[in-house]
């Protein structure tokens, strides 16, 4: 049985309302076991706001499956929440953080197959002096501070449609010149095509890489770095035995014909890959962290707070993660098993 643990995210925002609505319409929506890490008495308040009939059981991780089925069940994290719906306070970004933590040294432990993470106020992080560029990257230092061993986490947007990856992610413009490089353009398309293979059970990963500027570059007439910089990643993934093109012009690689010619589009940067998802899958394409020695999914939408606590917010892109997080999961602890 695959369990999930899932966190509070932002507890101003819609986070806590979807964990509520999703484990309430359990049955109908079918998603696999799971429990959030949160304040049990937060949770039963926001309950009692959005009108559902949500009992609250506080559990360790060892019950929390045999619980699932009666009550929703919560691992208790020591942050007492006072947030209100829409109105990030004090105790927001110290329950939100603490629940993430929690999330890692269970999955890390065992007691959990996967982590399906809710959205969070990064500006509300970092007026608490939150030091990491986001969700992602915090995930990744976790990791290293258990275990010793730097990694560099990957994100990548899946749906059904088609996926996408930002080589670079959380970056202003302006700072992409400095930062994009060949080899991290090679890094990333090798940690992509390997978990395409060992999670997502593709047998050949095909990857199209889109150009830095528009129309690729034209060869060095409307920039350098495709020819500098993407050519000579993709020419290096294709060394490797791994099926990449590029650099393709982005403005053409996100239409029906020919998102069906790859399994994964490595974008050059943040909006490059998340306008065109967000345009065609906005309700249910899935945050997928690639490179964790772990599976981690999110809901690929933010914190809402003009919604939390009136009951509208849209659980279909948390149904998505919390499906996809089993099945990644499932895939994985079979790639772990030695071979018979």
């Amino acid at each position: 049985m695959q369990l999930l643990v899932l966190t509070l995210g932002e507890p101003a925002g819609i986070g806590p309302d979807l964990a509520l609505a999703v484990w309430h319409r359990r049955a109908e929506l079918d998603v696999p076991r799971f429990y959030v890490v949160a304040d049990p008495d937060f949770l039963g308040r926001r309950a009692g706001r959005l009108g559902l009939d949500v009992p609250i059981a506080t559990v360790t991780p060892a019950s929390a499956a045999a619980a699932f089925p009666s009550a929703l069940p919560v691992v208790a994290i020591d942050v007492a929440v006072s947030a209100k719906p829409g109105h990030p306070d004090r105790s927001s970004a110290p329950a939100a953080i603490a629940s993430i933590r929690r999330a890692v040294a269970d999955v890390m432990a065992g007691a959990a197959a996967a982590i399906v993470t809710n959205p969070v106020a990064k500006n509300v992080l970092y007026d608490w002096g939150f030091a990491e560029p986001g969700h992602t990257e915090f995930l990744a230092t976790l990791v290293q501070q258990a275990t010793g061993k730097s990694l560099r986490p990957v994100m990548m947007l899946w749906s059904p449609e088609f996926a996408v990856v930002p080589v670079t992610i959380h970056l202003p413009l302006r700072e992409i010149f400095k930062h994009l490089s060949t080899e991290l353009v090679v890094e990333t398309g090798r940690i992509v095509a390997r978990d395409l293979a060992v999670r997502f059970r593709i047998s050949h990963p095909r990857l199209a890489v889109a150009g830095l500027n528009p129309h690729a570059g034209e060869n060095g007439a409307l920039g350098e770095e495709d020819r500098a910089i993407v050519a000579p990643a993709v020419a290096r993934l294709v060394a490797d035995g791994i099926d990449a093109r590029g650099p393709l012009p982005a403005d053409s690689l996100f239409h029906k014909r020919a998102r069906a010619t790859y399994d994964a589009a490595l974008c050059m940067y943040h909006d490059q890959a998340l306008i065109p998802i967000k345009t065609l899958a906005f309700d249910h394409a899935v945050n997928v962290t690639l490179g964790l020695p772990f599976v981690r999914t999110s809901p690929d939408h933010g914190t809402a707070f003009d919604i939390a606590g009136t009951g509208a917010a849209d659980a279909t892109s948390l149904v998505a993660a919390l499906r996809l997080a089993a099945r990644l999961a499932m895939a994985d602890s079979q790639a772990r098993l030695p071979a018979s």
